[in-house]
């Protein structure tokens, strides 16, 4: 069995070398163009690679992209190539190499880079240039301005690329194929799996409101269920939900980005759930085996190179049916106290001590090896982190403390540089700082600079922290609305009645007198009502009256009536929009208002004179989420002069206090305050008050009907390139 599968592997390889062979020397004879040579340079912010050919190429060579891994490839057809296959390296920062490959009739450059860049082609002559930017589109957005140039604004919009359609096919496997059509050619993308969902974002993309929705595609039998599209902080991401065992492959051609899902199909025959063993099955029965012979059967079924330690002897009993490979060499393994370290297709067993004992030994040597090695020392400047905040994680402290627990001469010096913290204070900063024992750090806050000493390895870790932490933070504004509404109602109705009668006093003859009321003082008349009970005024406003009176000859006696009445109808509405903008995690406040003085006694038993705010604040910490929402913790306050008080002015407060999840640009209402307050007051003389329709001449009323409600509303917006604040 194992000779025929050797037999089998040799004939696959002769025809496939025959495959690649056999069409070379055709299209080396009938191609009309042939590749000469390539080449890569770097200028400035781009690197140019470049095809040189025998001849000017009949028609432009066709390209297109992949996402995971980020290739560029390029068909030059009828076009052959000399050498068949050759492989560039050209270790750049962007371009990693290039393969050059002839399949029949045509030519395959595909360019291997370490991330997704933008390029555009050029053909001059008989050379093809890729021009390739090694500035990542993020790295070139610029920093957002709060008052753009109107004129500005409009050109920006119209140039930047925007998305046409997003379509969903499905593929003759079951795959699941995502299409969106592009505007330019040169956008941005970057794919990655989160969870379980693969998400693509378009950098520095337009995205058309019909587009901007939830994709229901469940019903074509692949593995995606749906597919989610929406801004991300200036960009488009479309998050595509596959479910089960699924595989992902993206690649761009032209203006037209794909995304394929297929489903991975196990094969019930090789592979089995559970565990994780996915090797093919085989059946083993032997009665007290060596081990070294049976480790020899392992090889010769797995096509593994197995090296097996001196140490390795003994016998084994097995008998297993239609089990993975690599669960039967787990279960010999473990049966012997044994291990395995597999690099590459060589496989080295040994017992668990000896791989144990010989790994320390190679760590150790690599300490030493650690002690010995040169110091360098590197400067790296920073662009958007403070270089004693730096200083700080790299050496793990967690809080800035004093300047002496630097450590040595950390202490500030005249010119507020920080000295050399080659020894930090304490072991338990030594045993989180990133640098080795023998690393030291210098910070330097006028030039923002980090001046860092160490081994070469700790060096590339310091340079990969800082690519990681030293970029721009995103920024959020964050507008509060909060709107007070009042509608008052007032009215009180009141009454004043009184009599007069004709007096023969002397000196007034047949005159009546000015007497209202059969109330005597010291035996005379007074000219008090007999019944008052007047209408109050309202907001210092007096109320109206009429008065009514009826005269009868034959007694001699007038009836004197008076009505008053006031009614006020009062509606306002106050709404105060305070504005603020602040970076992502930091704590940002705003207030405006007066401030009250009072008088405090002090321990020492005099007054001093303090002040109390009365003020609107907004007062709040935004955290923008990887889904481009905004999270805030917001606290409002708006307060306001109340009524005068013995003691000085009480201060009318409204204070929300709140945690609240809001997407980019939308609005929420954290607060609400709504009261209402209804009365009636009636002042009545007894039983006559009670009398029905003419009780109301013996009594006044007064009604109060007010309503007050607040709002309070939040909107938050994560800046893009430029932002106005009115």
């Amino acid at each position: 069995m194992i000779m025929g599968r050797w037999y089998r592997a040799l004939a696959g390889a002769a025809v496939m070398m025959l495959a690649l062979a056999v069409p070379a020397a055709m299209a080396q004879s009938t191609a009309g163009n042939t590749v000469k040579r390539v080449d890569a340079t770097t200028a400035g912010e781009q690197t140019i690679f470049t095809v040189e050919l025998a001849g000017v190429p009949a028609q432009k060579p066709a390209d297109f992209t992949t996402q995971n891994p980020p290739r560029i490839a390029i068909d030059f057809l009828d076009t052959g190539f000399a050498q068949g296959r050759a492989q560039y390296d050209f270790g750049g920062k962007l371009l990693k190499g290039a393969n050059v490959v002839q399949i029949g009739d045509r030519t395959r450059v595909v360019l291997d880079l370490t991330r997704v860049a933008s390029y555009r082609t050029e053909v001059r002559g008989s050379q093809f240039v890729v021009l390739l930017d090694n500035v990542a589109p993020s790295a070139r957005t610029a920093v957002p301005t709060f008052a753009p140039t109107a004129a500005l604004v409009p050109q920006a919009a119209a140039s930047r690329p925007a998305i046409r359609n997003i379509d969903f096919r499905r593929g003759t496997d079951g795959a699941g194929r995502i299409v969106v059509d592009l505007s330019a050619r040169d956008s941005g993308i970057n794919i990655a799996q989160q969870g379980q969902n693969v998400v693509v974002d378009f950098l520095n993309t337009a995205l058309p409101d019909g587009l901007r929705r939830r994709y229901d595609v469940s019903d074509f039998g692949t593995p995606v269920q749906g597919m989610r599209a929406g801004d991300n902080n200036g960009s488009t991401r479309l998050t595509i939900e596959p479910r089960g065992n699924w595989e992902y492959s993206s690649y761009q051609t032209d203006t037209q980005f794909v995304v394929e899902v297929r489903p991975v199909k196990e094969d019930p025959a090789k592979l089995i759930s559970g565990a994780g063993f996915r090797g093919e099955r085989l059946s083993l029965n032997f009665q007290s085996i060596d081990i070294r012979s049976l480790l020899q059967v392992f090889a010769d079924f797995t096509n593994l190179n197995i090296i097996t330690s001196e140490s390795v002897q003994g016998n084994l009993t097995l008998r297993l049916k239609d089990v993975p490979w690599d669960q039967a060499l787990q279960i010999v393994l473990d049966a012997k106290g044994l291990a395995s370290r597999r690099n590459g297709n060589v496989l080295w067993v040994a017992p668990k001590a000896e791989l144990a004992t010989k790994e320390k030994l190679e760590l150790e040597s690599q300490q030493q090896i650690n002690d010995l090695e040169p110091i360098r020392s590197q400067v790296f400047q920073l662009n958007y982190q403070r270089a004693e905040d730096v200083r700080r994680m790299l050496l793990g402290l967690a809080a800035v403390g004093s300047t002496g627990g630097a450590g040595g001469a950390g202490a500030l010096g005249s010119t507020g540089a920080i000295g050399s913290v080659g020894g930090v204070g304490g072991a338990a900063a030594s045993n989180t700082r990133m640098l080795s024992k023998r690393g030291s750090l210098t910070a330097d806050p006028r030039t923002n600079q980090l001046f860092v000493s160490d081994i070469g390895s700790k060096l590339e870790e310091v340079q990969s922290f800082l690519g990681k932490i030293d970029i721009p933070v995103r920024q959020v504004i964050i507008e509060a609305r909060i709107v007070e509404a009042n509608d008052s109602f007032s009215r009180n109705l009141g009454v004043r009645l009184g009599f007069a009668s004709k007096t023969a006093g002397a000196g007034y003859g047949n005159n009546y007198t000015n007497v209202v009321s059969p109330v005597t003082q010291n035996a005379t008349w007074d000219n008090s009502p007999a019944l008052s009970l007047p209408a109050a005024a309202i907001n210092g406003v007096n109320p109206g009256s009429v008065a009514v009176s009826l005269f009868s000859n034959t007694a001699g006696r007038f009836l004197a009536l008076e009505l008053s009445a006031l009614e006020a109808d009062g509606r306002g509405k106050i709404i105060s929009s305070p504005r603020v903008v602040t970076a992502n995690n930091i704590k940002a406040l705003i207030e405006q208002g007066t401030e009250l003085p009072y008088q405090a006694a002090t321990s020492s038993g005099a007054t001093s004179v303090q002040f109390r705010k009365a003020n609107l604040k907004l007062e709040v910490t935004p955290q923008i989420t990887p889904e481009g929402n905004v999270l805030l913790d917001v606290d409002v306050n708006k307060d306001s002069v109340g009524i005068q008080t013995s003691s000085g002015f009480a201060i009318d407060t409204k204070h929300v206090q709140t945690q609240v999840l809001v997407e980019n640009g939308g609005t929420v209402v954290i607060g609400g305050i709504y009261s209402q307050t209804e009365s009636t007051n009636i002042n009545k003389v007894p039983w006559l008050g009670d009398i029905p329709v003419l009780g109301n001449l013996f009594k006044d009323n007064a009604k109060v009907n007010n309503r007050t409600e607040l709002l309070v509303f939040l909107t938050p917006r994560v800046l893009n390139e430029s932002v106005s604040l009115k």
